[in-house]
């Protein structure tokens, strides 16, 4: 317990390195178990900012305005990163939560964007309603609730009964070989055509195989349609720390929905996670109705939510 006496001296700068890197990484693996779902970002989705890219290396501006919170004996407690211009993060250990205020402002004077409309510049932050705190600091500094957001579900193992997977007639259930450069168009194509993109290839996803540290083939399942084309993909990116697995993404190809085939997929995904001995299982979505239908289904006992706030300045 910190008690205001005693408070650590804290200092910001700008993210650096490769060492910096994997700090933050340690970071959002340690305030899994002391934050609520969602609260920072999983670490799957830090791993995808730098390596899920097809250029040789990674993206090589991951770590551009990234801004680092940190005690004066060299403990990372926070960081700020953006998602896309205009779009800012703030990933805080929550004991620490009182500098929020102060990484919002600093937020403000270096990730904004020039407004839709051309008057002035924008800024949108991505908060679970749960989040009074943070709701509040916002309030305060004149950001908007928006009608849009999202969703986290979460569902704890214990002694959940799980259902044994269904495939639809014609359709076989698989993991993917991403050392396989085949395997890895189909599931760029497979992106592609489910999220309705055209910038998914076949080299980005082999180098996040290779390189993130979520990554497990064990967990990478695919539908393989009549064809031999990749109907539809569940990626389990697996949290060994926690012991916990993150449904991400889900996706089924449009000329195959309808058949249950990520149902399927995601239940034999819980299987083989309850077989490894995981805690529990999230996943995210926005607002689609049908989606967080096909969760429910399977279990998904509780669902936190979540909104866009703007400032516009």
């Amino acid at each position: 317990m910190i008690t205001q006496d005693k408070l650590p001296q804290v200092y910001h700068r700008p993210l650096n390195d490769e060492y910096d890197y994997w700090r933050v990484h340690q970071l959002l693996l340690e305030t899994v178990a002391s934050a609520p779902p969602g609260f920072n970002w999983d670490m799957r989705r830090w791993e995808g900012r730098r390596f899920y890219d097809g250029r040789e290396g990674g993206n090589p501006d991951w770590n551009q305005n990234c801004q680092l919170w940190e005690t004066d004996d060299g403990r990372l407690v926070g960081i700020v990163n953006p998602d896309g211009q205009g779009w800012a993060h703030l990933q805080v250990d929550p004991d620490f939560r009182y500098l929020e205020g102060a990484m919002i402002d600093w937020s403000e004077t270096n990730l904004s964007e020039a407004a839709e409309d051309g008057n002035g510049r924008q800024l949108h932050f991505f908060i679970y309603d749960y989040d009074a705190l943070r709701q509040r600091l916002l309030s305060e500094r004149g950001y908007e609730k928006m009608s849009y957001g999202g969703v986290i579900r979460h569902l704890r193992f214990g002694q959940q009964p799980l259902a044994q997977p269904e495939l639809a007639a014609g359709y076989t259930l698989r993991t993917t070989d991403p050392e396989n450069l085949d395997d890895c168009q189909k599931i760029a194509d497979l992106l592609n055509a489910a999220f309705r993109r055209d910038f998914h290839t076949a080299v980005e996803y082999q180098w996040f195989t290779r390189n993130a540290p979520s990554f497990r083939r064990e967990l990478d399942l695919v539908a393989v349609a009549p064809d031999g084309n990749f109907a539809a993909y569940v990626g389990i990116p697996w949290d060994e720390m926690n012991r916990r697995g993150i449904f991400e993404p889900v996706c089924t190809h449009p000329d195959h929905q309808q058949r249950g085939l990520g149902k399927a997929l995601m239940q034999e995904g819980l299987l083989r996670l309850k077989a490894w001995g995981a805690v529990d299982v999230t996943v995210e979505t926005g607002d689609m109705i049908p989606a967080n239908a096909l969760y429910n289904s399977l279990g998904f006992t509780e669902i936190y939510k979540a909104h866009y706030w703007r400032k516009i300045f």
